[in-house]
């Protein structure tokens, strides 16, 4: 059977929802949904072992993957390999709304900042 899984009320206090794969049974994926309100809003730099995809819904980050800064507005598609640092910053009036996919089922980080 499969779950129904209801992430407003998070999301709506804390500006992202986090599900980890493993709970939810075999899933290979994670994944955060970010709905930051605030410019300026977003994580240090970090890396996985694993790639991470960012789809952006809304709004315009500027991400830093390894050496490269590009601007992601709505309706684009950012990755960051496996071990390469990454950060993004939401930019701009509108709200940043996002998909973060992690290419595991469960969360692995590593912060390369404070």
């Amino acid at each position: 059977m499969g779950e129904l899984i209801d992430f407003t009320e998070q999301l709506n206090q804390n500006a992202s929802f986090e599900l980890q794969g493993h709970e939810i049974g075999d899933a290979t994926a994670s994944l955060i949904l970010i709905h930051y309100l605030r410019p300026g809003m977003g994580p240090k730099l970090h890396q996985h072992p694993y790639p991470e995809i960012f789809i952006t819904i809304e709004g315009r980050a500027r991400f830093t993957v390894g050496n490269e800064t590009m601007i992601v507005s709505a309706g684009q598609i950012a990755v960051a390999p496996a071990n390469t640092p990454h950060k993004f910053v939401s930019i701009g009036d509108a709200p940043l709304r996002q998909v973060d996919i992690h290419c595991s089922p469960s969360f692995q980080t590593d912060w390369l900042e404070d």
